[in-house]
């Protein structure tokens, strides 16, 4: 398996949210987001591109978005790498003395692997319920 990093492209972004069941935004809308992402990554087998995750935010607060790893390459290590990746990256960011904080929505059921890596449930002891507004048009 290779890991590239910054080199996510509409179609493999379309094909794995498909691969997933998980909806799709029009390409206008999704290249543009594509193109604002601050880091990306993406995990190639055979030339075929299996994972994907990406990076958004501001320099104080990050949020990890479109983790996704291809069915017939779940539980192979693939999708833990793709996050140590990406906060070895917000790591880098951080200067001495800083702080940063990352945040995620996971999917239902996938909770467990991403407490694995060290992220807490919200709410908890400093943080409110997490919430989400979607806009449909």
């Amino acid at each position: 398996m290779e890991y590239k990093e910054n080199m996510l492209c509409y179609e493999d972004y379309y094909r794995l949210r498909k691969s997933v069941d998980w909806l799709n935004f029009s390409e206008q809308q999704a290249q543009k987001a594509l193109d604002r992402s601050l880091y990306t990554v993406i995990a190639v087998e055979n030339d075929q591109t299996v994972g994907m995750g990406r990076l958004i935010g501001d320099g104080l607060y990050y949020m990890i978005i479109d983790i996704i790893v291809h069915p017939a390459y779940q539980k192979n290590g693939v999708g833990s790498q793709i996050i140590n990746m990406i906060i070895k990256y917000v790591d880098d960011e951080t200067p001495v003395n800083g702080r940063s904080s990352i945040q995620l929505i996971a999917e239902k059921g996938k909770e467990t692997f991403y407490q694995k890596m060290g992220f807490k449930l919200i709410p908890h002891d400093y943080c409110g319920s997490c919430m989400r507004k979607v806009i449909h048009k």
